[in-house]
């Protein structure tokens, strides 16, 4: 099939659309993969016998390596094609998902997470480099990367829940295998309705920049991640300084270029800066939150990692059609006004959550969750596009590298930022609650985290061990209270961006639209 003309402006049909939820399959399952294993790690634990910083490993590589990935991919799909980029990845993604889900041995799975990682990298730029190539009319193309991100963000609330009911009737190895058919499907159906696509005029994939930009991305993601985990404070500041220090070369690498990997220059422009910015705070919000939420609905209100599932559905099934809706009402309304008002209504969701403790009832948890987690969809919805549609059709892959990117450098740095400091919240509070006849190797374990609270009743006498729960569970409920509260400033601040910074952008049903995104980026001529 030849590459399609994007200059013909045809309206979608049929084949797009069921071209549309083929692509939206890959991209749910990949962002799904980022919290599947975390319900099923105690059993893959139990296992492998992995060290602790083994699974840490495990756990962690698969996003640290999808996001580092993810720009380099976008250029790369633009060289040689973004279906067959597509493709690639699905084959490459289903086979070592079934040499995971087999495989004894720690570092192997270690090795096998990472090319997942580097797989998913591969489509998830393909999957939206399509979609522009594929939906040429704007309200169409607002409707479909609304979808699009509404399948994302499903992916990423179903994963607990897929988890759960795997792991009820299958062994934690079914969390891999479930990839398979997704990325099977993927790779035969593509030829038939997807159509290839790529830049005439790209030229060589810069793999020093895309190495630099690896070594920016993992160290300081490392950092965050291993402050929040055991507080090496040292080894952290080592890791992100050395992460800055190679971000800073990256940007004056680009700058020198004549045909940079990442254009930087478009930072200049308002919608990509305000747009990346609202994005990355959003996502980083909510990724901190979701984290402490399901661990309190699990391990304070006694929750099976199944009921865990299936409570968050509602609030998942409510962003799906927040999602879908979005781009319809910026047709009227300028997106930034809409993503503003969303984020000012999730806001109140978190705030909600700032009044739960260890003896609230479930209403209250899934009332402030339904509130906030809908309505990020818009910033998701949205931004993309913001992002995307203001470069050439030719770059969207490198753009929508970018703009993921931001998603999952967001969710990760929500985690690691917002729930270190539930997590520093519940070590101050539980200190001081405790049982003073707590024997001081389960106090030390209940200092550490909830699960070793939990671990440690076990131990002591009955009464000790009410008590030492009870102190647990009401200070990582002080915890979530914290992390919510700071989320809703971080929203806040969302917000007045999305007001402020996007407000120069009319309807998308304006054909205005069109001629601001083509004129505002002074990085256009070069893109």
């Amino acid at each position: 099939m030849s590459d399609v003309n994007l200059a013909t402006g045809h309206t979608a049909g049929r084949r797009e659309w069921m071209g549309l939820a083929l692509l939206i399959l890959p991209s749910m399952l990949l962002f799904m993969m980022l919290t599947i294993l975390f319900l099923a790690a105690p059993h893959m634990a139990a296992d492998l016998h992995p060290s602790s910083t083994q699974l840490l490993w495990i756990l962690d590589i698969y996003g640290f390596l999808m996001a580092g990935f993810l720009v380099a991919m976008g250029v790369l799909g633009d060289k040689v094609g973004r279906r067959m980029l597509l493709m690639a990845g699905a084959a490459v993604f289903g086979l070592v998902s079934v040499l995971a889900a087999f495989t004894n041995d720690p570092s192997m799975m270690i090795l096998w997470r990472a090319v997942l990682g580097i797989a998913a990298a591969a489509q998830m730029p393909a999957t939206l480099g399509l979609i522009f190539a594929m939906f040429n009319d704007v309200k169409q193309r607002g409707v479909a990367i609304g979808l699009w991100a509404a399948g994302i963000s499903a992916g990423v609330a179903l994963g607990p829940l897929l988890s759960g009911v795997l792991l009820e009737l299958f062994s934690w190895r079914s969390t891999f295998l479930v990839a398979v058919p997704v990325m099977a499907l993927v790779f035969i159906a593509a030829p038939l309705l997807l159509p290839e696509h790529r830049d005439p005029n790209a030229g060589k994939l810069d793999v020093m920049s895309a190495a630099i930009l690896l070594a920016t991305l993992l160290p300081a993601i490392y950092g965050v991640k291993r402050l929040a985990g055991d507080g090496s404070v040292a080894i952290a500041a080592a890791a992100i300084a050395m992460g800055v220090a190679f971000g800073i070369w990256f940007v004056a690498r680009q700058l020198r270029l004549p045909a940079p990997l990442l254009d930087v220059r478009l930072f200049a422009n308002p919608t990509v800066s305000g747009a990346l910015s609202v994005f990355i705070l959003s996502a980083a919000a909510l990724g901190g939150v979701y984290f402490l939420l399901t661990q309190h609905l699990q391990l304070v209100m006694g929750l099976s990692p199944l009921q865990t599932g299936l409570a968050i559905l509602p609030a998942a099934l409510l962003l799906i059609v927040v999602a879908v809706s979005s781009p319809m009402l910026a047709r009227r309304v300028r997106p930034g006004n809409v993503i503003a008002t969303g984020l000012a209504v999730q806001v109140i969701g978190y705030l909600l959550l700032t009044q739960v403790n260890s003896t609230s009832g479930l209403p209250l948890v899934l009332a402030g969750f339904i509130i906030l987690y809908p309505a990020v969809a818009p910033s998701m919805a949205l931004t993309t596009d913001l992002v995307v549609g203001s470069v050439k059709p030719e770059k969207a892959g490198a753009a929508s590298g970018l703009a993921t990117t931001a998603n999952d450098l967001g969710i990760s740095l929500g985690v690691a930022v917002v729930g270190s400091i539930g997590v520093a919240a519940y070590r101050s509070e539980i200190a001081d609650t405790l049982p003073s006849e707590t024997p001081a190797q389960v106090r030390a374990a209940a200092e550490d985290s909830l699960d070793g609270a939990i671990a440690g009743a076990g131990q002591v006498s009955a009464d000790i061990s009410v008590s030492l729960l009870e102190a647990a569970r009401a200070a990582f409920a002080s915890g979530l209270n914290v992390a919510s509260a700071v989320a809703a400033g971080i929203a806040v601040v969302a917000s007045i961006i999305a007001a402020t910074r996007l407000r120069h952008i009319p309807p998308t049903g304006s054909v205005a639209r069109e001629e601001t995104e083509l004129t505002s980026a002074p990085g256009n001529q070069n893109s």
